[in-house]
């Protein structure tokens, strides 16, 4: 079979699978686009970030990313590294979905505590995602906002260039997928949240970046070992890691599950999570893959857990998806190039995903799946509709 990424528009067209590949394979120059953008607005962020707690006067800001669904991931995966590398003297951060918040304002909306909400979305038209911004002008009193959004005619950015208080951060326009699954909305969307947040050098970022655009190259260059995995017999797959690549691990499963529809069952979890009961879903139809740390003290629970669940023998693939160091496990890896210094765990989420991403391409090709629009019956939309919402009473009636 011809490597799907290199065969013509009009043989992926017929495939429905057209618009899926081009944006997963034109990510790594997406993410220089990121990076280009937010080197040009730098002195404008630090600005921002500067207002935003001088007016929290002497107090933390609670920095809260939001989304709903791939977008909820995005800050669920930046969300450990930037409690450790981000600036922990004048924030802290959470992640927090748009649906907890619409659901439940009460618990997530702290109306006396300086908040700095980063809404990410796509669209930027998904109800929950302006239903939050709503919600929190309505509760917090000292309220601040950055957007991360990919569309600039989308209702959260428009509302966005309209609101004081609020940055706008608009992605590279080829990152708004036009495809069902998010691809380089999802990646372009981290990376800019680690670059505003991430107390790390200018240079260091930009080192990274090149990194991790090699990284992402040669995944779709090694197309054909993931299809080798794709042609196995299989009905489950299983996704871990640890810190923000267990997050990460979540969104991972989605893609399957999202462009096959469903035809695969599939678990997420962390890599010390999994032996507490999930562990029992392995069958001998079942990968799995463990995104493993280049931290070396948390790498040493990933490959624990991929020689026990090898030592099992009960899985046909046992993977490590990552770079390879020292410390390596003995079964099965996707190894990135050596000569790639080890990114921090944030970064190497990126290139980490386009494999899962194409692992999800390449299996809902196989089951006949159409990956553009992958739910035939229609119920489950790029967009989210069919979203009922209530108006929450004033706080001062609660």
């Amino acid at each position: 079979m011809e490597k799907v990424f290199e065969q013509s528009t009009e043989a992926l067209t017929n495939l429905g699978a057209e618009i899926t590949t081009r944006e997963i394979k034109q990510q790594p120059d997406l993410w220089q686009e990121a990076f280009d953008n937010y080197e040009t607005r730098q002195a404008v962020i630090t600005d921002f970030l500067a207002k935003v707690t001088h007016q929290a006067a002497g107090q933390k800001v609670r920095v809260v990313f939001t989304g709903a669904g791939s977008s909820q991931y995005v800050g669920d995966t930046v969300t450990p590294y930037l409690q450790a590398h981000g600036d922990r003297d004048r924030f802290d951060f959470e992640s927090v979905g748009s649906t907890d918040i619409v659901s439940d304002p009460a618990e997530f909306l702290k109306a006396d505590t300086p908040t700095l909400l980063v809404s990410f979305a796509r669209s930027g038209n998904s109800p929950e995602s302006l239903k939050t911004v709503s919600l929190a002008e309505q509760i917090i009193t000292n309220l601040h906002q950055i957007s991360i959004t990919c569309a600039p005619e989308g209702k959260l950015a428009l509302n966005s260039a309209n609101t004081s208080g609020t940055l706008l951060l608009l992605q590279p326009g080829r990152s708004n997928d036009k495809g069902f699954a998010m691809t380089g909305s999802f990646t372009c969307m981290l990376l800019t949240a680690l670059l505003v947040f991430d107390t790390s050098s200018i240079e260091s970022k930009r080192a990274w970046v090149g990194e991790m655009a090699s990284m992402g190259k040669e995944v779709i260059e090694r197309e054909q070992e993931v299809q080798s995995i794709v042609n196995q017999d299989f009905e489950r797959i299983v996704y871990l890691g640890t810190g923000a690549l267990g997050r990460l691990a979540r969104e991972a499963q989605l893609k399957v599950l999202e462009l096959t529809a469903g035809r695969f069952s599939t678990m997420f979890d962390t890599s010390m999570g999994f032996r507490h009961g999930p562990k029992s879903f392995v069958n001998d139809k079942t990968l799995v893959f463990d995104f493993v740390s280049n931290d070396s003290y948390s790498r040493r629970y990933d490959i624990d857990l991929l020689e026990e669940v090898k030592n099992d023998k009960i899985a046909p693939t046992i993977m490590a998806i990552g770079a390879r160091q020292t410390n390596n496990f003995s079964g099965s890896e996707f190894n990135f190039g050596e000569s790639i210094s080890a990114l921090p765990d944030a970064y190497q989420a990126l290139p980490d995903i386009m494999f899962a991403q194409t692992l999800a391409l390449l299996a809902s090709v196989k089951v006949g799946n159409r990956p553009d629009t992958p739910s035939p019956t229609g119920t489950v939309n790029r967009v989210v509709k069919g979203v009922t919402l209530h108006d929450y009473p004033d706080t001062k009636e609660i």
